[in-house]
């Protein structure tokens, strides 16, 4: 007994060792912590139930029967953050630089199969140098494998992937299907193809860093959600994150008590809206202000900053947040913005995650580049995902509401359960400017008429009356009740309950 006791421990010595001390040192060299490194610091101590340590690849051909490492470039389990399970997969840059193998995939897919099981959302930290070649086909079986199971859990139990090495190839299209996507700047990179082919096949000199780095993918693609410094800042940020998701479908996320008075005033707000109609102001300021404690966890800050969204809380409940922002292309609604903000309410739905909605949109985005590359369709995005959505929704108007982007931005005809507006909101087809042109062309040469129709139209419209009047609006509300009202009406609506017709699934405009 002894003897075998011993040979499990050396085995488990090996397996931890993955490529051996070089390779991790090398590892450790870029900056970047080993596999069992970042689910040592990802999870709380001592938790970590490993799967499949044993696991080794079949391949036979090429030399590799002889060059076989335990685990087989991924360490599989499950343990807890806070205290509530997770699912975990992390791939070992040391052992084949991470490359998937058939029992690599495996290991994968057994913990992402019981995921689904019991309810329990799964983590995947990615750093590998794609299918392994010496595998062929396997291999790629072994990637579809992985997607098929993406997206079976998805909107059931939440998925999310951190980027913290190579990840290219078929590869990408894993994490491209998750919920939510993390890199790390520096060290991390996501593309199809990378730079030499791009250079073969279209001439272009390219950088991976530029084709698809941390920065890339969170300012002008719009991939990946947030980009940290380092690895260490990269899994603690992903612990708090974590917080303010539900375990499943079936569950809410969970409650942290706050000192944060529910009837808390805040007379600052009272001013924020400028008396120019024209003149910017920071959203955020309204969203840290409102919520609890001032905490904010924002997605995507730096790509289409004309709307905002993240995660706050609301008397201790979790809360998606979605604002136009002025400072940014005055709020407009463009294709980016659209996109982003879609595929957030849909993600709040899906887990049952109440939507907080504030609203200052002139409109959509005007000209040529936005209608080519289809603004109709991908503004529809946002349109279907809010009229589908049957969590709790509360909007709050503070000044602009035009348009058709008044009726997208969760209005009441949208199913919004309580929409309310600052003294400040103007709800109208459009700007004065613009209606008077066209309701009265025929005075357009007489600047006095038009400044007399454009302060009759002003006066008509500029007001959230007209729409209270018709019922769109629940009730007029003081800034500084905007935290009392909200908290309200999201204790109002806790057991709401309303579902859609029965479908296989809808046809989104993708």
């Amino acid at each position: 007994m002894h003897e075998i006791i011993q040979q499990l421990d050396d085995k488990r010595e090996q397996a931890r060792l993955g490529g051996g001390q070089k390779r991790i040192d090398a590892q450790h060299k870029k900056g970047k912590l080993t596999a069992r490194e970042r689910i040592e610091l990802l999870l709380d101590d001592g938790t970590f139930e490993e799967w499949d340590m044993f696991k080794e690849h079949r391949c036979v051909d090429f030399g590799m029967a002889a060059n076989k490492v335990p685990s087989d470039g991924v360490v599989t389990g499950y343990g807890t953050i806070h205290g509530r399970m997770v699912f975990i997969f992390s791939q070992d840059f040391t052992v084949f630089g991470g490359a998937l193998s058939e029992a690599h995939a495996e290991k994968i897919c057994k913990i992402m199969d019981k995921a689904l099981q019991v309810g329990a959302p799964v983590i995947g930290l990615n750093d590998s140098g794609g299918a392994r070649i010496q595998e062929g086909v396997a291999a790629l079986g072994g990637y579809a494998e992985v997607f098929q199971r993406n997206v079976m859990a998805s909107g059931v139990i939440p998925q999310i992937s951190l980027i913290m090495g190579p990840c290219a190839g078929g590869a990408v299209y894993s994490p491209a299907m998750t919920d939510f996507i993390f890199m790390v700047k520096d060290t991390s990179y996501m593309f199809v193809t990378g730079p030499e082919v791009v250079k073969t096949v279209t001439h272009e000199a390219v950088t991976a860093e530029e084709l698809g780095g941390a920065v890339t993918h969170t300012t002008r693609s719009g991939v990946a959600d947030l980009a940290f410094e380092n690895d260490v800042e990269a899994l603690l940020m992903l612990r708090r994150f974590f917080n303010y998701l539900p375990l499943n479908n079936k569950e809410k996320a969970p409650i942290r008590p706050t000192p944060d008075p529910a009837e808390r005033l805040d007379y600052s707000l009272d001013t924020l809206v400028p008396d120019n109609p024209n003149k910017p102001y920071d959203i955020k300021e309204l969203i840290t202000k409102t919520v609890d404690d001032g905490e904010f966890f924002e997605l995507q800050p730096d790509h289409a900053g004309n709307i905002v969204i993240g995660f706050a809380r609301m008397e201790g409940q979790a809360v998606g947040i979605v604002a136009n922002q002025p400072m940014v292309l005055a709020g407009c609604l463009d294709i980016k913005s659209a996109i982003k903000a879609a595929r957030f309410v849909r993600f709040c739905d899906a887990f049952g995650i109440p939507i907080v909605t504030f609203v200052d949109v002139p409109g959509f985005m005007p000209g040529t580049a936005q209608e080519y590359n289809g603004i109709i369709k991908h503004g529809a995005k946002l349109l279907y995902a809010y009229a589908e959505c049957t969590v709790p929704k509360v909007t709050l108007i503070t000044r602009k509401a035009y348009g058709g982007a008044y009726d997208v931005m969760a209005s009441k005809h949208l199913r919004g359960d309580v929409n309310f507006a600052w003294p400040s909101a103007e709800i109208a087809v459009m700007g004065p400017k613009g209606a008077v042109e066209i309701i009265f062309r025929e005075e357009k040469g007489d600047p006095e008429k038009v400044a007399a129709r454009e302060a009759e139209y002003k006066a008509k419209f500029a007001n959230p009356f007209v729409a209270g009047a018709r019922g769109f609006i629940d009730d007029v509300i003081q800034p500084h009740e905007t935290r009392k009202r909200i908290c309200r009406s999201l204790v109002m609506l806790r057991n709401k309950k309303i579902e859609n017709p029965w479908r296989k699934h809808g046809n989104i405009p993708l």
